[in-house]
């Protein structure tokens, strides 16, 4: 188990939802880290991040964070919907290995152009889900994987009681300008609705 952290150690966090929308069960790790925001309240010391497919765009938010929480899709071959969390020095083990989703090479670019730096956050933790379907284009999350979004959460929010952050559920809906997601690309907007033009 991770110690809890003192006050006077460094705490930043940053919760990151990686993936692209457009390609079915590929948005997974962005709807989940959109849900994340809308269930919940976290401290200052905690940043949400729609990552989508920005690849080494993101290496300064890493550099940021002495801790990490990734919320993606991941072929590992298992049932679709299944959840796998991998921890720390775990997670590099993939690199090298068969693809596992579509922007995979870019993040493992970014967690070793952190590492180069010298700006790898401390504990590191992946929380990935089985797809089912990653060549839908414009399709919503399948079903096994949209249902593991709430499970998934769950999983960071143990996380984030680890690290000894008080997550809050929200009491009031977010004002669109609150929004993780805008411009109706949001999940409500754009898979619950239909299959988007």
């Amino acid at each position: 188990m991770i110690p809890t952290p003192t006050s006077s150690q460094a705490n930043r966090i940053l919760v990151l939802g990686i993936g692209n929308i457009l390609w079915a069960d590929e948005g997974f790790g962005v709807r989940a880290v959109e849900e994340f925001h809308r269930r919940y309240a976290v401290p200052d010391n905690v940043t949400i991040l729609d990552g989508g497919t920005q690849g080494l765009y993101l290496v300064n938010y890493l550099e940021d964070a002495d801790r990490l929480i990734v919320f993606d899709a991941i072929d590992y071959g298992l049932e679709p919907g299944q959840l796998k969390l991998v921890r720390d020095d775990e997670v590099p083990r993939f690199t090298g290995a068969k693809k596992m989703s579509l922007h995979q090479t870019g993040f493992q670019e970014v967690i070793s152009a952190v590492d180069l730096l010298g700006r790898c956050p401390r504990h590191l933790v992946l929380i990935g889900c089985q797809p089912l379907d990653l060549e839908d284009w414009g399709g919503p999350l399948t079903k096994p994987v949209c249902d593991q979004i709430a499970p998934a959460l769950e999983l960071g929010c143990e996380i984030l009681a680890e690290w000894g952050v008080e997550v809050m559920p929200r009491t009031a809906p977010l004002a669109e300008s609150e929004r993780l997601l805008a411009n109706d690309i949001d999940h409500q907007h754009y898979e619950m609705r239909g299959r988007p033009a």
